[in-house]
């Protein structure tokens, strides 16, 4: 597990999935004119993770850029993939939450698997909430 999301894991939170940028990163002219450097830097000041409590995404190792938003207050998750994206598995993921963030993502590696992941921890969590609402109010589920 990356050393941001570790460290910034709160009580009773654990990480269900991770990303990383995409190896496409390394295959452009940046990656060439800097001899591979500036690619390798982002790729690893980069972390991506859904937890059952929070989506965490880092990137940056000077200037940084950190989205942490609560599941309940994330709307969206939309992936978007080109016919190569497609075909190598990256794609770009923006996050929108219920105050009108939004906040983009590009090549992630596997961002279908990102946005399942979500969702799958969107529902749990709607189910704990449900069942923490029933219990105190001590009407049954419907």
């Amino acid at each position: 597990m990356s050393s941001y999301i570790r460290a910034n894991l709160i009580r009773g939170e654990a990480v269900v999935y991770q990303a990383k940028p995409h190896w496409i990163l390394f295959i452009s002219w940046r990656s060439l004119l800097t001899l591979g450097l500036l690619p390798l830097i982002e790729y690893w000041s980069s972390e991506f993770a859904v937890t059952n409590k929070r989506v965490i995404m880092k990137m940056g190792w000077i200037s940084r850029l950190v989205l942490e938003l609560n599941l309940h207050k994330i709307e969206s998750v939309n992936v978007d993939q080109s016919l190569l994206g497609r075909l190598l598995g990256y794609g770009t993921i923006t996050v929108i939450g219920t105050g009108g963030t939004r906040e983009t993502f590009d090549r992630i590696a596997h961002p279908l698997a990102f946005r399942k992941a979500f969702q799958e921890q969107e529902g749990e969590f709607e189910e704990r909430l449900d069942q923490q609402r029933a219990a105190s109010t001590g009407l049954p589920l419907s």
